[in-house]
């Protein structure tokens, strides 16, 4: 389990003048999301390169990446490895699994097979640097046409074209050259702290090449290369326009928890920003891609698809005293808490009543935390309550908080945490990405203090939303 460290950062903190992305684009393969275009002419097979960046949400199934009409699968991955296909064959099968569901990985293939060296004639790069240890290495002979690009047939994006085989996750900054063979620093560079970051291309593209950033939700296949090679989109919809980017990565359920002390048969989807309980256990849960940062004021909204779904915070230790369906609430006051059914319960009992009944389906769940002061302000819409059950609580001035911690927030590794009834089960979350939430909702367009995100209720005065730009790295 991997949380907070610089690849799932993956982008420079606050402060930056570096060139960013601002989006990046959301393939949910329930909803068999894809692009494709049928092109006029006949790429050049002896000389291209690919860039996009991805970060990945499903697992342990095979994706394909590109596909041509001819059923070419040109990169894909299978058993979380990255697979090459061409000239006929597989290609290169990388011995490395990409298995981070919180990091950002910047894929460059570049393909030149009138180079002299044979093993140059293919060319991997995972976040600029040159992958050089494969299951299967096999490189074309000197001129050799690739099998891609046959005038007139169909390119794929993201998912097979025999197939079904969808791409599940994140895509950013999707560049296409055609009869150019470019290496990882035309399109990224490395910081003096050593984080791999974008960089803007600045070069041509040749006739059949292409660059999709999705800067335009209404339009997510336009081509921005300016050779007008647009893509047609099936499955995706403006709200699959993300903020979450290689130029900050934002927090979202980590899809790839597991805990040995529950069963644990959660199903996710639109880019592990939505959970459903929907296994044969009492109750599932998850946790956040990041901790909970050791300093400042955080906040994030839970939208409630079913009634008995809720969170809370968690000492990393103490992770294995959930061990009933009360979820974050089977802790004790020095362990954690939880928060469902707008009530607060420790040690599988209620220590603050909101007084207001039943939470339903559709209710948005706030929550604030000011880790300076211990503070955590709970909330429903946008109304704050306090440890007596008043709604008078104040995030804003710091006033009339819903609980003070009996344990320190700022020196502790602290866990965010969700739990879903198998029952009833569904959330989405937003740390600041996407704050429709998977379409449900109309985005409230607020932004926290720093000027980031998309929140459907109103930010508390100096709060943040949770990304690599706020965090720092």
């Amino acid at each position: 389990m991997v949380f907070q460290n610089n690849v799932l950062l993956g982008a420079a903190g606050s402060g930056t003048t570096r060139y960013a992305i601002d989006q990046s684009i959301r393939f949910n393969d329930d909803d068999s999301a894809y692009m494709y275009k049928t092109f006029s002419g006949a790429g050049n097979q002896k000389k291209f390169t690919i860039s996009y960046w991805i970060k990945r949400s499903k697992l342990g199934v095979r994706q394909d990446m590109w596909s041509f009409q001819q059923d070419v699968p040109l990169i894909f991955f299978s058993d979380d490895t990255i697979r090459v296909f061409l000239f006929g064959g597989t290609s290169l099968v990388t011995n490395r699994k990409f298995r981070d569901v919180g990091a950002w990985y910047h894929v460059v293939l570049t393909v030149d097979s009138t180079d002299s060296t044979s093993g140059d004639r293919i060319r991997l790069y995972i976040n600029g640097q040159r992958e050089t240890s494969f299951s299967t290495e096999s490189y074309p002979s000197q001129d050799a046409d690739a099998s891609v690009w046959t005038s007139g047939l169909q390119l794929r994006l993201f998912r097979l074209y025999g197939g079904t085989n969808y791409y599940d996750g994140y895509a950013a900054e999707i560049h296409y050259l055609d009869g150019i063979s470019y290496g990882p620093e035309f399109f990224g560079e490395t910081t003096s702290n050593g984080l791999w970051v974008p960089k803007a291309y600045t070069g041509s593209y040749g006739s059949n090449g292409f660059k999709i950033d999705g800067r335009d939700s209404a339009d997510l296949g336009d081509d921005e290369s300016g050779n007008g090679n647009d893509f047609t989109t099936s499955g995706l919809a403006a709200h699959d326009q993300i903020s979450d980017s290689p130029s900050n990565n934002f927090a979202t359920f980590n899809s790839i928890y597991n805990d040995s002390n529950v069963i644990s048969d959660l199903t996710y989807q639109n880019g592990n920003l939505q959970a459903d309980g929907t296994g044969s256990g009492q109750f599932d849960y998850t946790v956040a891609t990041y901790n909970l940062p050791k300093s400042g004021k955080w906040y994030f909204e839970h939208y409630l698809g079913g009634r008995y779904t809720g969170f809370g915070l968690c000492l990393y230790d103490q992770i294995s005293g959930i061990t009933s369906g009360y979820g974050f609430g089977a802790l004790s006051t020095s362990q954690g808490f939880g928060f469902q059914d707008n009530v607060v319960y420790n040690s599988n009992g209620v220590t603050v009543n909101f007084g207001i009944g039943a939470s339903s389906a559709g209710d948005i769940l706030n929550c604030a935390l000011d880790v300076d002061n211990n503070k955590v302000f709970l909330g429903v819409n946008g109304t704050y309550y306090a440890n007596d059950g008043g709604n008078d609580g104040n995030p804003s001035s710091g006033s009339n908080e819903t609980l003070t911690t009996s344990f320190s927030l700022s020196t502790n590794e602290i866990l965010i945490g969700f739990y879903f009834s198998t029952a009833d089960g569904t959330s989405f979350i937003n740390f600041g990405q996407e704050g429709t939430f998977g379409g449900n909702k109309t985005a409230g367009g607020n932004s926290d203090a720093n000027g980031i995100g998309n929140f459907f209720n109103t930010v508390p005065t100096n709060y943040l939303a949770l990304c690599s730009k706020n965090v720092g790295s």
